[in-house]
């Protein structure tokens, strides 16, 4: 597989990629989660830092998105990769995208909502559980926690 053929990242903002990234929500979370679109959508969008995973097509496969909650504490959220797209490494070059931004931004940590199924993944990549897991939207979640320094 040439370097050609990979998929790339795109970083921006809600305005310019809010299409690829409501149409991996909505297919991963709404569509296969069952999570209620108004639970999907939130303020935060707005200023959010946002990653999305395109192929060479142009057809987005998936996207998250970095908040910055705190001064020295970015926040990760909305992760998700198409179920067809899966097992790739796609998610952790996401999760690469983010933390290195976090990283160039000088923040001291990076936090997130990892849904119970998904904590393996973080934890391979250096994230460590805080606190007791919890309820959210349904779906049971543990936070976690990536220290910078």
């Amino acid at each position: 597989m040439g370097m050609k053929t990979a998929p790339t990242i795109t970083l921006g903002r809600w305005q310019t990629l809010h299409q690829a990234a409501q149409f991996i929500r909505t297919e991963v979370f709404v569509k296969e989660q069952g999570i209620a679109p108004e639970d999907e959508w939130d303020a935060d969008d707005a200023t959010a830092l946002h990653a999305v995973l395109f192929d060479v097509t142009g057809h987005p496969l998936g996207n998250a998105r970095l908040l910055q909650p705190s001064v020295n504490v970015a926040k990760v959220g909305r992760m998700a990769v198409l179920k067809e797209a899966r097992g790739h490494g796609y998610g952790a070059r996401l999760l690469e995208a983010l933390v290195s931004e976090a990283r160039r931004r000088g923040n001291k940590e990076v936090r997130l909502s990892a849904q119970r199924s998904a904590e393996g993944f973080y934890a391979a990549y250096g994230f460590s559980i805080v606190g007791e897991p919890f309820d959210e939207v349904g779906i049971p979640h543990v936070e976690m926690r990536l220290n910078l320094v």
